[in-house]
């Protein structure tokens, strides 16, 4: 099997034989138009082939493999260049600020709100999946397969049992709190499910994104959380 190490090294050796050949055929070209202008061309034409070969070895260099283990996904290896960097530093943002990573406790913040943070995360991580270019192929497994689960795995499951359940409380009962909807304890415990399991493919986004001390941005994990289990589990109906 031909490893990344061994791929970057024939690049550059193809790079390299192709840079002398176009050299040697510009000299050959502006010789047989005049020797005064030999220099300035082949300058020029140097100059550009260095510098498209720089660009072409910081990027081939900076491509690192990183093993993940996913809930759901099993362990994973993914090829990381910078744009993979970006992306993933993107989605780890917009994850670690949202109630979807932070607990709450059975007597702490409401359930609508935790809803609707997941909608938005939902929402801004296909966002910045359109904006991002698809990595190439043959880069392993990539930072859009990982996002993609998450949403299909984790948050859409939830969100669509969830969500119209709760909306239908809220109408048929506008004045009454949720600490009154029969269903609010199961929902609360769905729910941190779905937290542990998303926190998980957070680090996952922090890793690949080279990210330092990101379970301290996370706050900590808590040991004794439910992890693994199916966030739809229980369903009795569409």
């Amino acid at each position: 099997m031909i490893t990344n190490r061994a791929m970057r090294r024939a690049s550059r050796v193809v790079l390299g034989a192709a840079t002398g050949g176009v050299a040697a055929w510009a000299v050959h070209l502006v010789d047989t138009v005049g020797r005064a202008y030999t220099f300035v061309l082949v300058g020029a034409v140097a100059g550009a082939l260095i510098g498209g070969a720089a660009d072409f070895y910081r990027r081939s260099v900076r491509l690192t493999e990183v093993r993940l283990s996913v809930p759901q996904l099993s362990e994973l290896t993914f090829v990381v260049n910078d744009e993979t960097r970006k992306v993933s530093w993107q989605l780890f943002v917009e994850s670690v600020t949202r109630i979807s990573t932070q607990r709450m406790a059975d007597d702490e913040g409401l359930i609508r709100e935790a809803l609707t943070s997941l909608h938005g995360l939902f929402a801004t991580t296909r966002e910045i999946l359109r904006a991002a270019s698809p990595s190439a192929a043959g880069e392993g497994v990539t930072v859009e397969y990982l996002a993609v689960n998450m949403l299909n795995r984790e948050l859409r499951p939830f969100l669509s049992k969830w969500h119209p359940r709760l909306r239908e409380y809220e109408t048929a009962f506008p004045d009454a709190p949720e600490s009154e909807w029969s269903e609010a304890g199961e929902c609360r415990a769905q729910l941190a499910v779905v937290q542990a399991n998303v926190r998980e493919y957070v680090m996952s986004f922090a890793r690949l994104a080279g990210v330092r001390d990101s379970a301290l941005m996370l706050g900590g994990v808590v040991a004794d959380e439910p992890r693994g289990e199916d966030p739809a589990a229980g369903r009795t109906g569409s």
